[in-house]
This record gives C-alpha cells, structure tokens and sequence, in this order.
C-alpha cells in the first residue's frame, strides 16, 4: 500500500497564490471593475436614480486610477516632477467637479486599460544571467610543490599553477604549460569545433577541456576573465536607457506642467481680467483640461505597438518590448554571427573520395564504427552520414585517439588511421590526395584523411553548412537597403567562404566577444542603428550593444535569449525582413496618429475658447479621436 497522501493545499499556500495572482493581475482586475462600475452608475442615471450613481462613479475612479495615482504622486513628491499619470486624474476629478462624472470615468478606464496592455506587452522580464553564471567553474585544481590541492577560483592568482584534467571546464584564463588537448571554446569564440591547444597557447576560463589533461598558468585573476568580461558587458549594455524613452519620460512632465499651468490662469484669470463669472472661467479651464489630456496621443502608439507585437508572435517573432519594433524600423546594417545562425552550427560530411575500388558504403561502415566511441564533432558527422546510409555500425578494437592528430583502431582484421595528414603515413598521403585536400582546404572545410593496412582508403571534407533561409534573407535585407555583415569568431579562411557563400556585403573574423561588441559599437557610429543576430552565449554582450538584438529562439542559448530585444521563435531568418518592414508600417501609422491627435487636441482648445465647446462636445471629440487612432493602429494585427 502506498503512503503516498493526495495533495492539500494550506491556507497559507492558498494566500500565497491569491498574493501572487493579485500582484501579476491586480492592474487588470482594477481596470475591469472600473468599466463594469462605470456601465453600472450609468445604468442608475439612464433609470433616475441619479442620487446614487455619483458614488459607484466615485467608487470606479478610485478602482480604476489607484495605480496611476499611486505613479503619479511617488512622481511629484519623490521626483518633484508632473506626469501624464496626474494630468489625467485631474482632468477626470474636474470632469467630475463639474458634474461629468460619466466622461471622467470614461478618461479613467481608457487610461488604466491602456496602462494594463502597456504593463503586459512592454514589460522587459531580464531574469538572473544564472545560465550563464553556470558555465563559470566555482573551484580550480591548483598545483604547488608537486601536490594537488582544490581551491576557490577566487584564491587563484597571477603565476599559479592549475591542472585541467579531461571533461573539465577551465577555471580561468591561462597560458598552457604541459599536456595537449582539444577545447572546446563555443562559450567565448563561437567555433563549432573545438580546437587543439599545446605548450604555450592561451586558454580562457569557461572553456571545455576535451580529452586531454593540462596544466596551466595563471595569467589573470577571476574578476578579470575574459568571461567575466561578457558578464560584466551584457549587465552594461542592458542597464543603458533607450532615448526615446527618456525624450517621451521628459516630454510628458513638460506637457503635464503646461497644461496644469494653462488650466490654473484659465480658472483665475478671466474671471479678473475679462469680466467673466468665476463658474464660467472654471467651467472653460475644465473643457480645457478634459481636451488638451493626450489620451488620444498615448493611444497612438499603444494599440499600434500592440498589435504588431500580437501580428509578429504569430508569425514566429517575439518582441520583448515596443520600443525595439520602432528601433528595428530604422536599422541600417544587420550585424550576424557565423556558427549557428549563418549556419547550422553542426560540422556535415559535404565531400568524399574513395580509392582501393572502396564504395563509399564500405568506407563510412568502417569510418562510422571506428568514429562511433568519439563524441568529437567531426567524429558526429561522420557517424550521422553512416546512419543516414543506414548502416549498422560495429564495435572496433584496439581503439586510440591521439590528441591533436585523429583515431586509430584495429577493425574487420585490418589497422586504421583516421584524421590529420600529418597522422598518416608518409608514402600514404599522395600527390592526388595533396591536391584534393588543398582544394578542400580553400573552399574552408576540414580535411578528414583515412587509411587501412593497404593505403590511403578515403579523403572526406567536413564543414558547417549555411541555412538555406540565410542566403533567402541576406538577399531580402539587401533589397531593403540594408547591409548585412558577418561577424565571427571562426578563422579567416574559414570565414571568407561562408561570407562568399552567403553572399553577405562583409566580414571580420577571429572576434572575441568583446571585440564583436566593439565592432558593433564601430557600425553603429558608421551607419546609425545596427541589429545584431545571434545565438550564443560568446553574442550575449554584442547582443545587448546592438540597437536591437536578436536571438535564435530554437537552438539559441539560455542568456542569448535572455539578452536579446527579438527571438526569432522558428529559427527563421527570412523573418528578419518581415520583422523591418512591419516596424516601418508601426512607424508610419504612430507618425499618422500622432499628427491626427495632436490636430484634434489643437482644433478642441480653439474651439473651446473661440466658440464656448460644451464640456460634452469636448469628451466627444476627445474620446472620438481615441477610437479613431486605436483603430488605426489595430490595421496592423494583419502583415
């Protein structure tokens, strides 16, 4: 019998989960119990009971504007600064003051709606970079008077000794001083394959050690990896404010002061000085203050916004923000990384030669079973070219990987040699196999030799291969005119014929994170704002330099989607161009309803003043011209 209980949950728990919700929804729930008020008090005046209604319009102006009460009085008394938040309150307690309090609600429900669809869309959720934090080893074995001891990485300093043995991460940049080995640097470079370090190369913290032990000199303290250098360059470039958010932050305390002013020497003024009653003067300063609120200039960006974020989730874009949709409009250069988003990011077998009458059947069946105990890239591609021949591989014997050179293993009665031509024997690697292997070598791939107690069996040639949706977007962008660059951590050999390939305007090769942000931060200054694709942890800083930074949402790392401002949910690039020519449509129609509300918010205060506009007339047109630019905006839930 088991003693296994159903769950029950705890008031506590069950207060915890109302907390919780409340905190996520509360917003939403109070704009919901501001309209239904609202509906309910008007009911009551349409059916005369109107000596009830001012209290539910009072109880909905509380639900409905405690939450921008609440910013816009931590704004006035904390900053000393007016904001929309307060200009829109006051314009409904002055509706109400002079006894429209039907419009006022009307003002307060549009404004705390529109705060709810502002607060759900626009938020930025930038969780704990942990996934990165993850890849940093938190102890180093350190090496002192010929015995091991484990420490801190914190403890290490300039000139100690540490020993990197196998499957182990490196736990801070060195110089290597012993041993051979294959690293994988995918988490700073972005090399799809790991490359073979020896005496006196560098290595950097975060890195894999593969299959060989080392030992390291340590060259720099922990604060001062080049690791930590990415951690530290995503945090900056994610803390940096947007100017448009601060020209909008700054241009609606301005409005605030302005009307607030305008309103004040409308209500004392002419009562004083043009002889008009004091009813009059407030009852013009109120039609002023109902009119000039920008509920129409704030609804021409928010339902635009919001519908080509809720347009571009179903096509497979996920904005984080509004703000990046109008950034990525004006985008002239669209910065990519090589491994993983030009291409797959996974080695392939593009080329092989057979010798000896070999098919090439009965090469990959003894390729694959001696490369099936090797979790080495170019071993994995070997071994998936096998299983798409569908061949059913065997065990080898006598097995032997040789670091930095290839395998070697005894298999079917025979003894083979799989990898550098420098592991082969010397009269094996023939005229015919030099010149194949120089031309697979120009064209960027990896030469793989092979061979058997007879000779030279195979040549193959692996590379990672380009998406066929990158050559179709590289093309659209540049029919858009604009640039696309690649940038990479790979070699230049290499680099220049994925860059031929994909037929890109330009590249730079050998980049270091840092150096791939400080080439985005060159592009920026050349050409204005700049996109940066990735999908890695080594993007993460460029990501976050970049105008607009996007991400690889399927095979992208957890801190490359973290950082980024757009994740391409599909791994999609043809999307791109969609993503820009969408953001070019939300700027044009924000431009269309921005210079339409502005005109009506001008026309309504002449009218006010020129023609006496009736307070209803003013909320009329005020809250027309909302519906007019909301609708305008909702055009673009279509492509």
């Amino acid at each position: 019998m088991s003693d296994l209980k159903p769950a029950v949950s705890s008031p506590r728990t069950n207060s915890r989960i109302s907390t919780s919700f409340l905190l996520q929804h509360g917003e939403g729930l109070a704009a919901m119990v501001c309209g239904i008020l609202t509906m309910i008090a008007w009911f009551f005046d349409h059916f005369n009971y109107s000596e009830v209604s001012p209290y539910i319009y009072l109880c909905a102006y509380i639900v409905g504007g405690f939450v921008k009460a609440k910013e816009g009085l931590y704004t006035l008394l904390k900053e000393r600064e007016l904001d929309v938040n307060l200009l829109m309150l006051l314009a409904a307690m002055g509706a109400a003051g002079i006894g429209y309090w039907l419009e006022g609600a009307i003002l307060i429900f549009i404004f705390s709606l529109s705060g709810v669809l502002e607060s759900y869309t626009m938020a930025r959720s930038y969780k704990d970079i942990a996934s990165l934090m993850d890849l940093k080893p938190e102890t180093a074995t350190m090496l002192k008077d010929g015995k091991e001891c484990v420490v801190k990485i914190e403890q290490l300093q300039v000139g100690d000794l540490m020993v990197v043995k196998p499957g182990e991460r490196i736990p801070s940049d060195g110089k290597i001083i012993e041993g051979r080995s294959s690293v994988n640097q995918a988490s700073i470079t972005g090399e799809s394959i790991p490359v073979e370090k020896g005496l006196n190369d560098e290595v950097y913290a975060g890195t894999l050690n593969e299959n060989g032990a080392l030992i390291v000199e340590v060259t720099c303290r922990s604060e001062s990896t080049l690791f930590s250098k990415i951690i530290q360059l995503v945090q900056e470039a994610q803390s940096e404010k947007p100017v448009s958010q601060t020209f909008m932050e700054n241009f609606e305390r301005i409005y605030a002061k302005v009307i607030i002013g305008v309103t004040l020497v409308l209500i004392l003024v002419p009562s004083y000085f043009l002889s008009w009653s004091f009813e009059d003067s407030l009852y013009r300063a109120m039609v002023f203050l109902v009119v000039a609120s920008p509920c129409a200039l704030v609804a021409s960006i928010m339902p635009v916004v919001l519908s080509s974020i809720s347009n571009a989730a179903r096509h497979g874009i996920l904005f984080k923000g509004g703000a990046h949709l109008e950034n990525l409009s004006e985008v002239k250069v669209v910065a990519v990384d090589k491994t993983g988003t030009l291409t797959y990011g996974r080695p392939k077998v593009t080329d092989v030669f057979t010798f000896q009458q070999m098919s090439q059947e009965d090469l990959f069946y003894a390729v694959g079973s001696i490369e099936s105990l090797s979790e080495h890239p170019l071993s994995k591609a070997v071994v998936e070219k096998a299983k798409e021949l569908q061949l059913s591989l065997d065990r080898p014997k006598e097995i032997e990987a040789v670091t930095g050179f290839g395998i070697q293993a005894l298999f079917s009665g025979e003894y083979w040699k799989i990898g550098k031509s420098g592991f082969m024997e010397p009269s094996v690697v023939t005229a015919e196999g030099k010149e194949l292997a120089s031309r697979l070598e120009s064209e960027g791939k990896t030469v793989v030799f092979i061979q058997n107690t007879k000779g030279l069996a195979g040549i193959m040639g692996i590379q990672d291969i380009i998406r066929p949706d990158a050559l179709a977007a590289v093309k659209q962008l540049q029919k858009q005119g604009i640039k696309v660059i690649m940038l990479t951590g790979d070699r230049e050999g290499t680099a220049q014929v994925i860059a031929e390939q994909s037929g890109v305007d330009d590249f730079y090769a050998e980049l270091l994170p840092e150096q791939k942000v400080e080439m985005v931060r060159k592009l920026k200054e050349k050409y204005g704002k700049v996109a940066m694709l990735g999908d890695g942890v080594n993007d993460a800083p460029a990501l976050a330099t970049a105008t607009v930074g996007i991400a690889m949402g399927t095979t992208g790392s957890d801190v490359a989607l973290e950082t980024a401002d757009l994740v391409l949910m599909n791994d999609d690039l043809e999307k791109i161009p969609s993503a820009i020519r969408l953001g070019k449509r939300a700027k044009s129609v924000i431009k269309q309803n921005i210079v339409f509300s502005l005109s009506v918010i001008l026309l309504l205060i002449i009218s006010n003043f020129a023609y006496e506009l009736a307070l209803p007339l003013g909320v009329i047109g005020h809250e027309g011209s909302t519906i007019l630019v909301i609708l305008n905006g909702l055009r673009l839930l279509k492509m």
